[in-house]
C-alpha cells in the first residue's frame, strides 16, 4: 500500500506529523506485505525557515520525500501551480491514497488533482482522505471555508475532529459511511510535544522569565498575553486592523503583549502606518513550533484569529479570545476556553476583561486524547482492504 501525505503551510505540519508516526508504528507491527509506504509531499506554499523549515525539526518530522517548491502567489496562481506539479507526482507514484490535511490552498489543490486522476485502464483513482473534515464557519468570504467545502465533497474518507463536523457533513448530503469521527491530530502533536516545549529558551530571550525566581508568578514567569493576527479580513483592511489594536489598548496597559508577526501582517503594519498603536506590544519574528507552544503554555491570555490556536488553547486550558465574527471550531467555545469577540474595539475590550477576570473551567473534547492519527491509519487500512476485495 502506498499513501501520499500532503503538507504545504505551517498548520499542516502539526496535523500531518502524527500520521507519519502512526504509519511508522503500523509498519513495526505488521508483516512486510502489509506495510504502508508513506510519501511526504511538501508543496512549498510556506517555504522559508521561519514558516516551514524549523517545524520539521521541532516536530521530529523526516524531510519531505518530494518538494514541489511552489512558493507564494495569488490564490489562483498558487492553487494552479500546485495542481500542475502535483499531477506529475501522482502519475509517477500511483498512490492508493492521497491524504490532505486542513484547509489551505495545498489541501484543495491536491484533492482536486487526485479526484480527476485515472491510474489504470479501469479508471481507478486514488482514494482521497481529508483530515480535519466537516468544519464550517458558514462564512463564504473566508478562502479557507471554500477550500474546506470543495475538499470535503471530492474526498472519499472524511476524518472529523469534533461532532459539529459530523453534523455539517450529514446536512450537506455526505454518506455516513464516509465520515469517521477520529479526534484531532493537531492535539496529537501538542500532547506529544508540550513537555519538550519547556526546553525552549524563548521566555528567557524575551525577558519573560529570569533565572533567580518570579517576576510576577510563582513559577518565575512574567504575566503576559500572546497575540497572533494573519487573516486577510483582519490585517488587509486598515479599519478592522485599527479596531482590533485599539480594542487591546487596555490590555497593553496591564500586561506586555508578545506578537509573533506573520510576514504579510508586518507588511500591513508598515503600509498602514500603525506603529503608533503598538505601544506595549512586542513584535517578534515568526516562531518555531516549540517556541510558540512554550509561549502559549505560559500566557495568561491568547488573542488570535487562528483556528488551530483556538484548539490548542482549549487543550491547554489557556483563556483564548478570538477576534473574528465566527468560528468553524464551536467545541472550543462550548466546551473549551475560547470566546468569540469579533473585531469591534468595544466588544474586544469587554471580552478581554471577562477572560481576565473569569477563569472558564473547560474540558477536553471527545477523542482529543493523542490517538487520532492511530485511528486514521486503521481506517485507511480498512478502506484499502475493502477496495482491494471489490476490485478483485
Amino acid at each position: 500500500m502506498k499513501i501520499i501525505i500532503v503538507v504545504g503551510a505551517r498548520p499542516n505540519f502539526m496535523k500531518a506529523a502524527p500520521l507519519v508516526f502512526a504509519v511508522r508504528d503500523h509498519n513495526n507491527r505488521v508483516e512486510p506485505v502489509d506495510m504502508i509506504r508513506c510519501i511526504l509531499v511538501h508543496t512549498g506554499q510556506h517555504y522559508d525557515e521561519a514558516m516551514s523549515g524549523s517545524f520539521f525539526s521541532d516536530l521530529r518530522l523526516p524531510q519531505p520525500d518530494i518538494q514541489l517548491g511552489v512558493g507564494s502567489g495569488s490564490h489562483a496562481t498558487q492553487t494552479a501551480e500546485i495542481m500542475r506539479r502535483f499531477e506529475d507526482v501522482v502519475l509517477q507514484e500511483h498512490p492508493d491514497v492521497v491524504v490532505v490535511v486542513g484547509d489551505v490552498n495545498s489541501t484543495v489543490a491536491c484533492a482536486l488533482v487526485a479526484s480527476k486522476m485515472s491510474l489504470d485502464s479501469k479508471g481507478t483513482r486514488p482514494l482521497i482522505a481529508h483530515v480535519e473534515a466537516g468544519l464550517r464557519s458558514f462564512d463564504r468570504d473566508m478562502p479557507e471555508e471554500v477550500n474546506r467545502i470543495v475538499t470535503d465533497h471530492v474526498s472519499d474518507l472524511l476524518f472529523v475532529t469534533e461532532q459539529s463536523g459530523v453534523i455539517n457533513l450529514l446536512h450537506e448530503g455526505v454518506a455516513r459511511s464516509q465520515i469517521h469521527f477520529v479526534g484531532n491530530t493537531m492535539i496529537d502533536s501538542l500532547l506529544a510535544s508540550k513537555d519538550r516545549a519547556d526546553e525552549s529558551r524563548i521566555l528567557q530571550s524575551l525577558g519573560l522569565r529570569n533565572q533567580n525566581g518570579a517576576r510576577n508568578c510563582s513559577n518565575g514567569t512574567a504575566r503576559y498575553a500572546l497575540l497572533t493576527l494573519h487573516r486577510p479580513s483582519n490585517v488587509d483592511d486598515r479599519e478592522t486592523f485599527v479596531s482590533i489594536l485599539e480594542g487591546l489598548e487596555e490590555l497593553c496597559d496591564l500586561y506586555p503583549i508578545v506578537f509573533p508577526v506573520h510576514p504579510r501582517t508586518r507588511k500591513r503594519i508598515s503600509e498602514f502606518q500603525l506603529e503608533c498603536l503598538l505601544r506595549g506590544i512586542r513584535l517578534v519574528d515568526p516562531l518555531g513550533y516549540l517556541d510558540f507552544l512554550c509561549l502559549m503554555k505560559h500566557a495568561m491570555l491568547v488573542v488570535t484569529d487562528s483556528g488551530g490556536i483556538q484548539e490548542e488553547t482549549t487543550c491547554l486550558g489557556i483563556p483564548c479570545l478570538t477576534v473574528r465574527e465566527n468560528t468553524e471550531r464551536p467545541v472550543t467555545v462550548s466546551q473549551g476556553s475560547n470566546v468569540i469577540a469579533g473585531t469591534d474595539k468595544d466588544r474586544i475590550r469587554v471580552a478581554v476583561k471577562e477572560q481576565l477576570n473569569t477563569r472558564r473551567e473547560g474540558s477536553l473534547p471527545e477523542k482529543w486524547d493523542g490517538f487520532a492519527a492511530t485511528r486514521i491509519v486503521a481506517a485507511l487500512v480498512a478502506a484499502l482492504a475493502k477496495r482491494q476485495s471489490v476490485l478483485v
